[in-house]
């Protein structure tokens, strides 16, 4: 349905996340997977979504000078928003551990921004949602780490994985938006898109 709408479009999807490209995948598109390293540096004046809407733009940056008319890029970023700070990615076990002491027994929300861009336009949306962990016992927070190594996730976990399915108790929003990407938002989007030309 979607791929014929969008059947004038080449996309390019620059993210090396598996979770993401799957989503594609499933709205039946063709998607070029593109990958451009970036710094994650935001500037310290930003807050909540600001964060994530800056590093979605942000990661577009490389790819404007060699877009085609017809090519449609999508970037994104998530962050975890806890006790006015964004929790990123972490760098080691001692880190991941901390961060997930953080959240355990306490509510957080997962804020994950997308950007489309094409030659001529830019469109920017966001999506939060609330989540909340029970009291998460040290035992279990090491065995998470250790078996699922989270250093790839902001916020130290991933909600489809064991740490998920045991400690969250309560979700107010999307549970895709969690996974890191708001497949909802995105679908509209595209479909907006498609329409508009």
């Amino acid at each position: 349905m979607l791929r014929e709408k969008l059947k004038n479009y080449h996309i390019i999807l620059a993210s090396g996340s598996p979770r993401r490209q799957a989503f594609f995948k499933n709205l039946g598109l063709d998607v070029e997977i593109r990958l451009k390293p970036i710094r994650e540096d935001y500037p310290e004046h930003l807050t909540y979504f600001e964060i994530s809407n800056y590093l979605a733009k942000l990661k577009a940056t490389p790819f404007k000078s060699e877009l085609n008319p017809n090519d449609l890029l999508i970037t994104s970023d998530t962050i975890v928003w806890h006790q006015e700070s964004a929790l990123g990615k972490p760098r080691d076990k001692k880190e991941a551990y901390t961060i997930l002491r953080s959240l355990s027994n306490a509510t957080h929300e997962v804020v994950t921004s997308v950007c489309f861009t094409t030659v001529n336009v830019q469109k920017l949306l966001y999506d939060i949602t609330r989540v909340t962990f029970k009291p998460l016992s040290d035992e279990e927070i090491e065995y998470y780490i250790n078996q699922c190594s989270p250093f790839d996730k902001a916020g130290a976990y991933g909600i489809q994985e064991w740490i998920g399915q045991i400690g969250v108790t309560k979700l107010e929003g999307s549970y895709f938006n969690v996974m890191g990407l708001p497949t909802h938002l995105v679908y509209k989007t595209l479909n907006d898109i498609a329409e508009a030309t």
